[in-house]
């Protein structure tokens, strides 16, 4: 069994998380000062998501899609197989957590997204991916 410890939060940094069916998604987001160029209108961030098998029936995670809106408003879809390169499968009690990076034009914004799952059993359905901010250490907070 792959048991991760729990994320933490921070000041800046809060956990966010919602539960679809038996499938616990949480997501925690750093902006990435040292890797931003603010001169140039870029900002990094880096998120880490975990998502909990807390079902009976193994599944796998097969696909994605995230929506991403900066301060001003302007939304980005993406969409791709699986995650970091893998399609995890979780049996009952198992957790995957990986991190990846997204850069916003503005100093805030918020992403949110759904994962598309198949059980054992071949039945399809997606988990909710919570919208969380991405606004700069200290900034006013407008998501959650």
């Amino acid at each position: 069994m792959r048991r991760i410890p729990r994320r933490s939060a921070s000041r800046d940094s809060p956990v966010y998380q919602t539960r679809t069916q038996d499938i616990l998604v949480r997501v925690v987001a750093a902006y990435a000062a040292e890797q931003s160029d603010p001169d140039e209108g870029e900002y990094l961030w880096i998120y880490t998501v975990e998502i909990e098998n807390h079902g009976k029936q193994t599944v796998e995670l097969t696909s994605h899609r995230w929506f991403v809106t900066d301060a001003m408003n302007r939304r980005e879809e993406s969409a791709g197989e699986g995650v970091a390169g893998e399609q995890p499968e979780l049996k009952p009690g198992e957790a995957f957590r990986y991190s990846q990076t997204t850069t916003l034009k503005t100093t805030s914004g918020s992403m949110r997204g759904i994962f598309h799952l198949v059980t054992e059993t071949g039945e399809a359905f997606e988990a909710e991916i919570p919208e969380f901010s991405l606004h700069l250490p200290g900034a006013g907070r407008v998501v959650n």
